[in-house]
């Protein structure tokens, strides 16, 4: 049984990987940890908290930080809607998370298992980049790390250069990509070429008729309307999804190249990116293994696998 710690900032497709996860037969989530990022942090938590709730599983929630290390906080809600979750009238309020701080639960639970935490990053890398400050051992003590952000061969979705979890708090994405830690990242190329959901394959999400099913397609309502409006997708993309998908099934990933990856965190233009030296032209030991294709159909199995029970 591997042992993930997930840190999010619970909004539409977040709360899909969080389903896929909760219900995998063969990992033991220790606990989610909330960020702020797509949304506010109270909101993120009480996204994340109605979240596990519906599947069943008993597992604690923990509130993080409330703004980027020395930025402030630039969410997404017109992506995903104000509450987060497709403005689609969800009770999510009035559930209460567990009362350490998200930091001190990285720390205590990277040091009670040392060498076997998948962590699994989904939002702005604020906690972790925390974490990693306090303590600058844990990098060498987790099994690894798994993060959706960064575009490894693409364009971005907040700048033309920038996804969005990165360029929310780069300085925070800095630390954490040059800690020694060793990074999987799963960039936003790889969510809009293998993971858009068009109208046939949403039909067939919402056909397998489980209220998980049901749940995973209706909090996307702002998210397709923006996703086809400004990105020009047929419908809305997972990132979040196949990042987790990715961390519970490596074999996933189809095709990766082991690259030194640096961010930038200034400039006019080019704050946020992630800036990936394919032709070794740094001369720099590579530090992240940067996904760059992803097996789609598996990808679904997985999703569907979730949402059917």
């Amino acid at each position: 049984m591997r042992r993930f710690l997930i840190d999010i900032d619970t909004a539409s497709d977040d709360a899909v990987a969080l389903v896929m996860a909760l219900k995998h037969p063969d990992v033991q989530i220790e606990a989610i940890t909330v960020v702020a990022g797509n949304v506010p942090l109270e909101q993120g938590v009480q996204n994340a908290l109605h979240t596990v709730e519906l599947t069943g599983v008993d597992v604690p929630v923990y509130r993080g930080l409330a703004a980027p290390l020395f930025r402030p906080l630039e969410t997404a809600q017109t992506v995903h809607g104000q509450d987060g979750m497709g403005d689609i009238n969800l009770p999510l309020y009035g559930r209460t998370p567990a009362p350490e701080h998200a930091t001190d639960v990285i720390l205590e639970t990277v040091n009670r298992y040392p060498g076997e935490i998948t962590l699994v990053t989904l939002g702005p890398l604020t906690n972790v980049a925390m974490a990693l400050l306090r303590e600058p051992a844990i990098a060498g003590m987790v099994r690894d790390c798994v993060i959706m952000g960064g575009t490894g061969q693409g364009y971005g979705n907040v700048t033309p250069v920038a996804e969005f979890n990165i360029w929310v708090d780069p300085e925070a994405a800095r630390i954490v990509f040059e800690s020694g830690m060793p990074i999987t990242m799963v960039g936003w190329d790889v969510s809009y070429t293998y993971a858009t959901f068009g109208p046939d394959e949403t039909d067939r999400l919402r056909a397998i008729g489980t209220p998980l099913a049901e749940f995973c397609v209706d909090i996307q309502a702002t998210l397709t309307t923006f996703a086809m409006e400004s990105s020009g997708l047929e419908g809305f993309d997972l990132p979040d999804p196949i990042t987790m998908a990715i961390a519970l099934e490596p074999g996933i990933a189809t095709a990766t190249k082991r690259r030194f990856v640096a961010v930038e965190t200034g400039g006019d233009w080019c704050r946020g990116q992630t800036v990936v030296d394919h032709l070794g032209v740094t001369g720099r030991e590579p530090n992240v293994t940067v996904v760059v294709e992803a097996d789609r159909e598996r990808f679904l199995g997985l999703l569907h696998e979730a949402v059917a029970d």
